[in-house]
């Protein structure tokens, strides 16, 4: 069974299930997560706990299998957690050993199991082992905070140990200043709202208030530039091109980013042209998630000639990130990925 995360403190309330399973990249959320079952199963007399991490295709899943069917020495109830960092259990041995441990674990009366896996595929999701972690438990997938839902969740943070922004427009202002400035790094942000709770009182807190005390901890990656790109936000797209060159990454990694979306452009809008559906074109070029709802508002307003425009820019770009030096174009590898990223997100604004 599928449960939301945000349906997680509700479920508990209500009452354990034998066996847990929880998936996902984000690690506060996923910490927050297992702190609440664990808190749970503790108020409900599981006193004892032994931790298991899956290593290589050589585990010995005997002992998770035997310590989930043994009695505890110590208390009557226990729970067992088992890490599997990699999120594949091993070969066949593995998978067949994790179904036998989700089955058992259902039918178990003073044991609780927690299983912890990183974000899943599509694949891994189809396999008989995380069938049966789904038939006979509760899994939850753990998403993380996309940058529009950031705002909220501060929100929600920040009223949690009693304090808010003023309402209206410069209420808004100011969790989106808190947003920009701990965008991609959710357990810094966690942070940056608990200092804001050291440092003042309950109540309101003003714009000054947190530009003074948030500090700039955001994280960005590639995938994330793409979305602001072909967005049309320019302002975030030279805020995280900003970031990612502070970080250190390789110029040539984000201007491959930047050219797949235009060659996928132009395949799209040729393909559309051609009568092809638009669901699946995209299927076809692997474009999927908010990415997909980016192209079906873009290309639409995209002409031939603005994309045959725009591939020949990013090739040009390719050369000067590889040290090439091009008429017309800065010799800075950086200062170009801003001038192509522009002209992407421009032609993403334009009606």
């Amino acid at each position: 069974m599928q449960l939301a995360l945000n349906q997680l403190a509700g479920h508990l309330a209500k009452g354990l299930r034998p066996l847990y399973t929880l998936h996902g990249d984000e690690p506060l959320q996923l910490q927050e997560a297992a702190d609440a079952i664990r808190s749970a199963a503790r108020a409900a007399g599981y006193a004892e706990r032994s931790v298991f991490t899956v290593q290589g295709a050589h585990f010995d899943w005997s002992s998770v299998l035997a310590a989930g069917s043994a009695l505890s020495l110590f208390a009557d109830r226990q729970i067992i957690e088992l890490r599997i960092p990699s999120g594949k259990p091993g070969g066949k041995d593995g998978s067949a050993a994790l179904a036998q441990l989700a089955q058992q674990a259902g039918q178990a009366q003073d044991v609780l199991t927690l299983v912890h896996l990183p974000r899943l595929d599509a694949a891994s999701k189809k396999t008989a082992w995380f069938t049966a972690l789904d038939t006979h438990g509760v899994h939850i997938p753990v998403h993380p905070i996309e940058r529009e839902q950031l705002p909220g969740w501060i929100a929600q943070r920040l009223k949690a140990q009693g304090q808010h922004v003023a309402s209206g427009e410069a209420g808004q202002r100011s969790l989106a200043f808190f947003a920009d400035q701990v965008e991609g790094n959710l357990l810094a942000a966690h942070q940056e709202v608990q200092k804001l709770g050291l440092l003042y009182p309950a109540g309101e807190l003003t714009q000054e208030h947190i530009a003074q005390a948030v500090a700039n901890v955001a994280r960005y990656d590639v995938f994330k530039l793409s979305e602001a790109v072909l967005g049309g936000d320019l302002e975030r797209t030279t805020r995280m091109l900003d970031g990612l060159q502070a970080e250190g990454v390789a110029e040539v990694l984000v201007h491959w980013t930047l050219a797949e979306d235009i060659r996928n452009l132009q395949r799209a809008r040729t393909a559309l042209d051609a009568g092809e559906p638009l669901p699946l074109v995209l299927r076809q070029l692997r474009v999927w998630g908010k990415k997909e709802q980016l192209f079906a508002q873009l290309l639409p307003r995209l002409r031939p000639a603005t994309l045959a425009k725009l591939l020949l820019a990013a090739h040009q770009v390719d050369g000067i990130v590889k040290g090439l030096r091009l008429p017309g174009w800065p010799q800075d590898g950086w200062q170009a990925l801003h001038r192509l990223a522009f002209e992407l997100a421009q032609a993403a604004r334009a009606r």
